[in-house]
């Protein structure tokens, strides 16, 4: 298969080169286009009003480019560079876990989710911050284990995979569990603090401390050692809830 392979950790990170050493053992063809800086927490942000400078960069075995853009950029540029079609994306291998709410912010989240919009199939992955070689190196041949099972049951337009786990061993590692999201939100404060003139700045503080989830969802499975796999839908609402609400609706 020909993959596409981006993160928002950049071009240098090694959870992305690792994810393409593990891909190219097993023979896929892997095009690379991934940010030329860090775009961690950038979400589905895309580039309109500058150009997107893309640079070729070193990768042995596989075609790899260093985008000046956020990682949908790289998602978008990279089916103009990559020499031929493209028949899976991967996201990551993200350096932390993108589970719960962390999928609004994430940009590895959002590169598998324009992926998805562009009717590429897709997977998010991401692990534990100070996993290592061997423990990326597992998640990555679980994901792609996942890719091929996804062939004979396609996704959903709109919908991709999202596959998370803790920087553990993988002897140290539960079993796959597919879940839902959970929906407990960060606790972090900003920490005020005010420059040698006298104007206000602020920082997030260190941490991410979050609100108790649920049992079974995505952060709750991950905290206890399971590698979660949850299929991130596309676009829905809540309309049920409002019915009525604007009066009688005419036409």
């Amino acid at each position: 298969m020909h993959l596409l392979l981006t993160n928002d950790d950049g071009i240098f990170a090694p959870g992305l080169q690792w994810l393409a050493e593990a891909a190219l053992a097993q023979g896929h063809k892997v095009t690379i286009a991934a940010p030329s800086s860090q775009q961690s927490a950038t979400s589905h942000r895309l580039t309109l009003t500058t150009s997107v400078m893309a640079r070729e960069y070193a990768f042995p075995g596989a075609q790899a480019y260093a985008i000046d853009g956020s990682p949908v950029d790289c998602v978008r540029v990279g089916q103009y560079l990559a020499e031929g079609t493209v028949d899976f994306c991967i996201a990551g291998i993200n350096e932390g876990e993108n589970i719960g709410t962390a999928l609004y912010y994430s940009g590895t989240a959002a590169a598998a989710r324009e992926a998805a919009m562009l009717n590429i199939p897709s997977i998010a992955v991401s692990i534990g911050v100070g996993a290592d070689r061997e423990m990326h190196l597992n998640l990555a041949n679980f994901a792609l284990e996942v890719m091929q099972l996804l062939n004979d049951k396609p996704l959903p337009r709109l919908t991709f995979a999202n596959i998370n786990a803790k920087a553990l061993a993988p002897h140290d590692l539960k079993g796959p569990r597919i879940c839902p999201i959970s929906d407990s939100f960060y606790l972090d404060r900003y920490e005020r603090r005010t420059n040698p003139r006298g104007v206000p700045y602020f920082w997030i503080e260190a941490g991410e401390q979050i609100e108790p989830a649920k049992p079974g969802t995505d952060v709750d499975l991950c905290s206890k050692g399971y590698i979660t796999c949850t299929f991130v839908g596309g676009f829905s609402d809540n309309n049920h809830l409002f019915e009525g609400m604007l009066g009688r609706q005419e036409g």
